[in-house]
């Protein structure tokens, strides 16, 4: 006869702690509750929640970043988005390239080099869902697939910025489909700068997640959110219903594989 040591059943190890995980879904919650706002305010009120939103949902983003991956991903992630998003909007600025001619409006706040500060961290807020999408869909196409992400995005962005004021353009020849203020420049601008970005994070960041890390639920719903309201808020909200259906069309179907995946898949 023997004894045997009796162990506790550890708590199965592939999670963030509750405090945490609430903290950072409060986070994407109110970019989101600040997105549905935003068709519901104006003047004053709607700059405010512009710059709002896009600041929390880049620290929401940067936070899952380094709670799913690791100190060495956000360390580098943050940087490396911010500087490549600042820098190719200098670039587009002064010189035309790689998007066309176009100038923003003082009421984005202050800037470096003519850029606002906030413009660098709507890029960051987007790159690592587009990063994280594509690097669960393949293996050899992310920078494709990312950037492809990160074009349709734009696709939404872009209108709903002009119509606020926020930047405005010139339109010399062909434009984006439903959107005559906006040249077709722009769409091939964002999928080559954002297939440049994904390569070089594809490069630059770990790839394998934290055995405690965070889920991928908040990249989920920031995706997802993304696809709806743009499809939503076009068709009741902004009066643009060909926009609605045309972007709404592309970006589902780039992020289909992605979510496909997700539901399919065994690992979180």
């Amino acid at each position: 006869m023997s004894i045997r040591h009796y162990n506790p059943r550890r708590k199965r190890r592939g999670g963030i702690s509750p405090k945490t995980r609430n903290f950072l879904f409060l986070l994407v919650g109110l970019t989101i509750a600040l997105q549905i706002a935003y068709p519901l305010i104006d003047g004053e009120a709607l700059r405010l929640v512009t710059l709002v939103t896009i600041y929390i949902g880049a620290f929401a983003m940067v936070l899952h970043g380094h709670l799913s991956y690791g100190v060495k991903y956000s360390s580098r992630y943050l940087p490396a988005a911010f500087l490549f998003g600042l820098g190719i909007e200098t670039l587009g600025l002064h010189t035309g390239w790689p998007f066309g001619v176009y100038e923003y409006d003082s009421t984005l706040g202050g800037d470096i080099f003519g850029v606002p500060f906030v413009v660098p961290f709507a890029w960051v807020m987007m790159i690592h869902p587009a990063l994280v999408a594509a690097r669960r869909v393949t293996t050899s196409w992310v920078w494709l697939y990312g950037g492809a992400i990160l074009a349709a995005w734009d696709l939404f962005l872009d209108p709903l910025m002009v119509s606020a004021g926020r930047w405005t353009w010139e339109v010399p020849g062909a434009h984006v489909p439903f959107t005559p203020d906006i040249p077709l420049s722009n769409a091939f601008g964002w999928l080559l700068a954002g297939i440049t970005i994904c390569a070089l994070l594809h490069i630059i960041l770990p790839r394998e997640r934290r055995k405690e890390g965070a889920s991928l639920s908040a990249v989920d719903a920031l995706l997802l959110w993304t696809l709806f309201s743009g499809i939503v808020g076009n068709l009741f909200f902004f009066d643009r219903p060909g926009l609605a259906l045309f972007a709404g069309a592309i970006l589902g179907a780039i992020l289909t594989p992605y979510f496909f995946s997700r539901w399919l898949g065994s690992k979180d």
